[in-house]
């Protein structure tokens, strides 16, 4: 299978291990991949949000991100987002676990600066069988997404196999 196949194969299936009964996010994520052009002309207000006027060889991952967050599974977090804002923000994941992971918390986690805090949750979530991913996008911020815990793996390896890293928070 030629290189960009691959990549293509492995970015539809993290959209589909990611968003299983939302076909508009694999749609996005391929439209970015087949047609920069066309996905930049498409999506050019949201893109300008991020500083993006033109097609760029990350541009399906960023495509995948804003995605999932249109669709309430990705919570975008600044670097120095409050604990209270990402608790909110993880709630409001469509793929948040049903058991709440906050009574697992320490009142010093509470406190942590932001990278720390991610990492205390994504360890409270791997307690009760989730995981939170982040899914980089070489920036400042912290894009999350909740999954079963038995899939983190499997998505981290297909984001290398398109050429991304995605990272398990909390993981030891």
């Amino acid at each position: 299978m030629p290189e960009s196949d691959a990549e293509r194969t492995s970015l539809a299936a993290v959209a589909a291990l990611l968003a299983p009964a939302r076909p508009a996010v694999g749609e996005q994520v391929l439209h970015a991949y087949d047609d920069p052009a066309g996905y930049v002309r498409a999506h050019a207000a949201r893109l300008a949000d991020r500083g993006i006027d033109e097609p760029f060889p990350a541009l399906a991952w960023t495509a995948l991100v804003d995605a999932l967050e249109e669709h309430r599974l990705l919570a975008e977090f600044d670097w120095k987002e409050a604990p209270g804002e990402i608790r909110g923000g993880l709630r409001g994941l469509d793929s948040r676990p049903s058991v709440d992971p906050w009574a697992l918390f320490e009142a010093d986690e509470m406190l942590l600066p932001t990278a720390r805090f991610l990492r205390a949750c994504g360890r409270h979530y791997r307690e009760i069988g989730a995981a939170l991913v982040v899914l980089d996008i070489d920036s400042d911020c912290y894009p999350v997404v909740c999954l079963r815990g038995a899939r983190a793996e499997e998505l981290v390896s297909l984001a290398a196999r398109a050429g991304f890293t995605a990272k398990i928070l909390g993981a030891r």
